[in-house]
């Protein structure tokens, strides 16, 4: 199963899940990303942490981490 994080810069996935701690799950819902929504890494920082990712139109910087708890179609 892939994920946000085995993405590489300027690839795209569509979001299937979000597994992980509750906390996440619920920010990254509320920015919109759900199942079913395309999402784009844009940035990777120099030691990997964290990813500039692209959905719905805006970019958001996540952790290492927590790339690895958004599974991919």
């Amino acid at each position: 199963m892939m994920t946000v994080y085995d993405l590489k810069i300027g690839q795209k996935g569509i979001i299937n899940n979000i597994d992980g701690n509750a906390k996440l799950a619920k920010r990254l819902l509320a920015l919109g990303c759900i199942d079913d929504t395309e999402i784009e890494v844009k940035k990777v920082a120099p030691f990997g942490d964290p990813i500039v990712v692209r959905f719905r139109g805006f970019d958001l910087a996540i952790r290492k981490s927590d790339a690895k708890n958004i599974s991919l179609k």
